[in-house]
C-alpha cells in the first residue's frame, strides 16, 4: 500500500527567528529572507484547513554547551539566540528579542512554540508529544539552516515514522552547495521533497474545517 504523505500533515516551521533571518543578525541566513512570502502562502492555505502549524526556536543561552564551541556568536557579549535579549535591527528599525520568531509569520494564539538546545527539534523537547496530541500523522518541514537544524528534524522526524516532506523553496542556507546535497541525500532515503508549489496542490484538496 502506498504511503499517504500528505495524511493529517502539521507544518513544522524550524528557527524562523531573528537572529537568523533579520539583515545583520549575528546568524545571518540572507537566503532565508526570500522564504518568507513562501512561508505565508504555505500558512494560507494550512490554516484554513486546520492543519496545525508548530515553530520551533534555537535557543544558546545562558548555560554553555558544546554548540557555543561550533557558533561562537551565542556566547557573551553578542548572546546570539538567547531569549529575552534584545538586539536592534536596521531593517525593521527596532529592537527586538533576538530568539523570537520573525514577525512577518509570527505564531497565531494556539500555535506550538517548541524551545529547544540543539539542532534537531525532536530531542529532549515536547514535539512528537504535540503532533501525537494533535493526531498527525504526517509532517512538512520547512525553516533555516537546511544542513543544520532543519536536517536534524526531519531525519528525527523519519525516524519517529512519520512520512515528513520538505519543502524545497522554503529552506535557506548560507551554504547553497550543502542544502543541494541535504535534498539530493533526503529525498534518497528518509522522505521526500517538493517545491511549495506542489505542497499547496497537494493540501488544497484537503477540507476546510
Amino acid at each position: 500500500m502506498a504511503i499517504d504523505r500528505f495524511s493529517r500533515p502539521a507544518l513544522v516551521i524550524v528557527d524562523m527567528q531573528n537572529d537568523f533571518v533579520r539583515v545583520g543578525a549575528p546568524l545571518e541566513v540572507p537566503q532565508a529572507r526570500p522564504t518568507i512570502a513562501v512561508h505565508q502562502a504555505l500558512l494560507a492555505v494550512c490554516r484554513p484547513r486546520g492543519i496545525p502549524v508548530i515553530y520551533t526556536k534555537f535557543l544558546a543561552g545562558p548555560e554553555r554547551t558544546l554548540i557555543w564551541d561550533w557558533s561562537p556568536q551565542v556566547a557573551p557579549p553578542v548572546c546570539c539566540c538567547w531569549k529575552g535579549f534584545l538586539r536592534f535591527y536596521e531593517d525593521v528599525g527596532k529592537e527586538l528579542d533576538c530568539a523570537d520568531i520573525i514577525d512577518e509569520i509570527y505564531p497565531e494564539p494556539g500555535d506550538p512554540i517548541v524551545d529547544k538546545f540543539g539542532y534537531g527539534a525532536f530531542h529532549n523537547t515536547n514535539l512528537d508529544d504535540l503532533l501525537k496530541a494533535r493526531h498527525v500523522e504526517s509532517v512538512l518541514i520547512t525553516g533555516t539552516v537546511t544542513q543544520i537544524c532543519v536536517e536534524e528534524t526531519a531525519r528525527e522526524s523519519f525516524k519517529r515514522g512519520y512520512p515528513t516532506t520538505l519543502v524545497s523553496d522554503a529552506v535557506s542556507t548560507y551554504a547553497p552547495d550543502l542544502q543541494t546535497a541535504v535534498l539530493k541525500n533526503f529525498a534518497h532515503k528518509f522522505g521526500w521533497v517538493s517545491t511549495a508549489k506542489e505542497v499547496i496542490a497537494a493540501l488544497e484538496s484537503l477540507a476546510i474545517r
